[in-house]
C-alpha cells in the first residue's frame, strides 16, 4: 500500500489548531496551548484498537508551519522569513493533489488560519513604520484569489461577521466590524485607550467590552456596536481594575485591595462583592465560577451569590464540559494528570490520567495521546460525562510531536523531516 506524498515545507511540531484553555497570568487574560498528557498503558492495553485505517498522507516537512482541515482541503502556511517568501497552499485532502498555494510576503509573519463564509484568513503581522502591524488578509478558499486585506487580528461573531482589532495596549487602537465576503465595514471605533474582553459562545462572539484606561468600563452589542452599558467600575482611588467575561457576569478585580465584584454583563448592575480574596485568575467553570487564588488554593463560588462552595489545593484550574469539570493536579509537573469533578461540591468523581490532550474543534471531541515504548503513538478519547477513556487507534510510524486537526492528527515519524497525517477512527 502506498502512501499519498505532499511537500509542504515546514511542519510545526508540537502545536495544536484547538488547545484546550489554560489559566490565565495575573491579569486575567485567557491564553490556548495544548496539554500534555500520558495514560497508563495497563488501562488501556486491553481495549479494542480499529481493525483498519485509512492509509496516511506522508508529508514531506520541516517544522514551522501551520496546518489546517477545511472540509475536503488541507491548507498549509509556511512561515516567511526577511530573505524568503512564505506561501499558503491547498491540496485535496483524499489523495493530496495540489489545487492552488499563494506566496506570502516576506515582510509578513503569518499564524493562524481561519475558514468562514467560503474565504480563508491569514492572521498574522507586517512590519512598519511603526513597528509590528497586525494585518488580516482573506483569500477566496476554491482558488486562492485575493479577496482583501485589513489592519487587525480577527474574531468570527455569531452573525458571521468578524471583528477587527488593530494597535495594542501600549498604543491607541480601532475596533472595526467588517463582512468577510469583500471587508466592507459595518461598524467602528478609532482612538481607543482600552483593553478588549469579548464573551465568546459556541457560534462567535456576541458582547464586547472596553475597559478604558482613564475612564469608564463600556458592554457593546458586537453585532452593531450599540453601547448597551456605561459605568466607571474604578475603586475610589481610580486605580486599575481587571475584567472578565463570565457568560452573563463581569468580574472587576480590583488587586490592589482584594476585591472582587460581579455585575450583569448587559447592565453593569451590581451582583455581589468579596473582599480580603488574593486573585491569581478567574475561570469560567459552567455553574460556578472558578477563582485560583495567591495561595495556589482553587475556589469554586456560587454563581447568583459569591459565597464559596468549596476550595482545594489539590487542583490547578479547570474547565467545564459534559455538565462537569475537567481539572488537572497542581505540582504534577510537565505531564499534567487530569481529572473529573462534580463542579457543585468538587467531589472527584473519575481519574483519567496523565495525557498529551488535544480537542478537536470547539466543544469537539477530546483526544490523549501517549507514545508506546515500543514504537508508535496510542490515541485515546475523553469522554468527561462518563469519567472513561476509549482507545481510538494506535498510530505505529508516529514517534510524538503531533498536531491536532479536527477529524485529524498530524504525527513526526522516524524518517527524517517526515510527517503523517491519520484520518481517526472510530
Amino acid at each position: 500500500m502506498s502512501d499519498s506524498v505532499i511537500d509542504l515545507g515546514e511542519l510545526r511540531d508540537g502545536s495544536d489548531r484547538n488547545p484546550l484553555p489554560r489559566p490565565p497570568r495575573a491579569h486575567g487574560r485567557p491564553l490556548r496551548c495544548a496539554l500534555v498528557v500520558l495514560l497508563a498503558l495497563v488501562t488501556l492495553a486491553a481495549a479494542a484498537v480499529p481493525p483498519s485505517r485509512p492509509a496516511p498522507v506522508t508529508l514531506a516537512a520541516r517544522s514551522g508551519s501551520d496546518v489546517m482541515i477545511d472540509g475536503d482541503l488541507l491548507l498549509v502556511m509556511e512561515p516567511s522569513n526577511p530573505t524568503q517568501e512564505g506561501r499558503l497552499a491547498a491540496y485535496r485532502l483524499s489523495g493530496g493533489e495540489p489545487i492552488w498555494q499563494v506566496p506570502l510576503s516576506s515582510e509578513a509573519r503569518y499564524w493562524g488560519m481561519t475558514s468562514l463564509s467560503g474565504m480563508l484568513l491569514a492572521t498574522g503581522y507586517e512590519i512598519g513604520p511603526e513597528g509590528r502591524e497586525a494585518r488580516t488578509l482573506a483569500l477566496d478558499r476554491a482558488t486562492g484569489a485575493y479577496r482583501w486585506q485589513q489592519p487587525g487580528t480577527v474574531i468570527e461573531l455569531t452573525d458571521g461577521n468578524l471583528l477587527l482589532r488593530s494597535g495594542g495596549e501600549t498604543e491607541r487602537s480601532s475596533l472595526r466590524v467588517v463582512d468577510p465576503c469583500c471587508g466592507t465595514v459595518r461598524w467602528q471605533l478609532s482612538g481607543i485607550s482600552a483593553d478588549l474582553n469579548v464573551r465568546g459562545t459556541e457560534n462567535g462572539v456576541d458582547r464586547v467590552v472596553l475597559n478604558q484606561l482613564d475612564g469608564p468600563v463600556e458592554v457593546r452589542d458586537a453585532i452593531t456596536g450599540a453601547v448597551l452599558a456605561r459605568a466607571d467600575l474604578r475603586p475610589p482611588d481610580g486605580g486599575p481594575i481587571g475584567l472578565d467575561v463570565m457568560n452573563d457576569l463581569l468580574l472587576a478585580i480590583d488587586r490592589g485591595s482584594g476585591t472582587v465584584t460581579a455585575y450583569g454583563l448587559d447592565r453593569l448592575d451590581r451582583r455581589w462583592t468579596r473582599t480580603r480574596v488574593n486573585v491569581d485568575f478567574a475561570l469560567d467553570c459552567g455553574p460556578v465560577l472558578c477563582m485560583r487564588t495567591g495561595n495556589a488554593e482553587l475556589q469554586a463560588l456560587d454563581r447568583a451569590t459569591g459565597e464559596v462552595r468549596w476550595r482545594s489545593g489539590q487542583w490547578g484550574w479547570a474547565w467545564p464540559t459534559d455538565g462537569r469539570l475537567m481539572a488537572n493536579v497542581s505540582g504534577a509537573g510537565p505531564l499534567g494528570q487530569y481529572i473529573v469533578l462534580d463542579p457543585l461540591t468538587g467531589r472527584q468523581l473519575a481519574d483519567l490520567g496523565r495525557w498529551e490532550l488535544y480537542q478537536l474543534g470547539v466543544g469537539g471531541r477530546l483526544v490523549g495521546l501517549r507514545r508506546i515504548p515500543d514504537g508508535g503513538v496510542l490515541v485515546g478519547e475523553l469522554d468527561i460525562g462518563a469519567g472513561a477513556v476509549r482507545t481510538v487507534d494506535v498510530l505505529p510510524d508516529a514517534t510524538g510531536d503531533c498536531q491536532a486537526i479536527t477529524g485529524y492528527l498530524v504525527c513526526s515519524t522516524a524518517a527524517p523531516s517526515s510527517y503523517q497525517l491519520w484520518k481517526l477512527v472510530g
